[in-house]
């Protein structure tokens, strides 16, 4: 098939508007609000699948093209760490993260309004965190960085460089996991110029050892039924 006549990203998230670029496609942005309380009972893979669904859900009744929504989640012992409302939340999350092993949830949807067709999944990265020190915690802090954060941390901050490991997409943890987004976009005969692996700041500087599985996954279980194939 030809591409959407548009590509839409249903999020103002700078870090996302970054990677969907680098896959060489043509965007506009329109950030969609949706209430991000969870439900009673809802795990972070559910929450975070439900939230991607209603950001593009918002949008679908003005697109024409495509809608890509994605919604990011850290969590720590199953809670579920925010943005933080000021540094001294910050300071808290990062204290608690520091050195230890977390995941990062991101829900991808992609609706393809025209020709109907609508597929959601979820990525989940697990993220062992350097033991980085409370000055390097402190200098942080100061620069701002953390406020805009999911768990007040930015995986590609070139001076905390918080992240020790990861064991799965990196992209991921930056807010659009690129493989994810690049297998449906595929499976759907819409041209992507320029491959994830070319494409990812992290597989570029350090390669990627998931980004053939992901891509060769079958992503049919993340349909939801009566929609169409992923």
């Amino acid at each position: 098939m030809s591409a959407p006549v548009s590509i839409v990203l249903a999020s103002s998230s700078p870090r996302r508007r970054q990677l969907l670029a680098l896959l060489g496609l043509a965007f506009t942005v329109c950030a969609a609000e949706v209430d991000e309380s969870p439900q009673d009972g809802e795990d972070p893979a559910g929450l975070a699948r439900r939230l991607s669904l209603a950001k593009a859900e918002a949008l679908a009744p003005r697109v024409r093209g495509l809608l890509i929504a994605a919604d990011t989640l850290v969590v720590v012992e199953g809670q579920v760490l925010g943005k933080p409302a000021d540094a001294a939340e910050a300071r808290t999350m990062l204290r608690r993260l520091r050195n230890r092993w977390h995941a990062v949830y991101t829900g991808l949807t992609l609706w393809d309004v025209h020709n109907h067709r609508l597929c959601t999944q979820v990525a989940t990265t697990p993220v062992l965190m350097r033991n980085y020190t409370d000055v390097e915690m402190e200098r942080y802090i100061a620069s701002g960085d953390p406020l805009d954060k999911a768990g007040a941390y930015a995986i590609q901050h070139a001076e905390l460089n918080p992240v020790a490991r990861v064991e799965g997409c990196a992209a991921n943890v930056m807010g659009l996991p690129l493989c994810h987004l690049y297998r449906v976009l595929r499976d759907w005969g819409i041209v992507v110029p320029v491959y994830p692996l070319a494409s990812c700041p992290w597989a570029v500087e350090t390669g990627c050892p998931w980004s053939a599985e992901i891509i060769t996954e079958a992503p049919e279980r993340w349909c939801l039924e009566g929609e169409g194939a992923c």
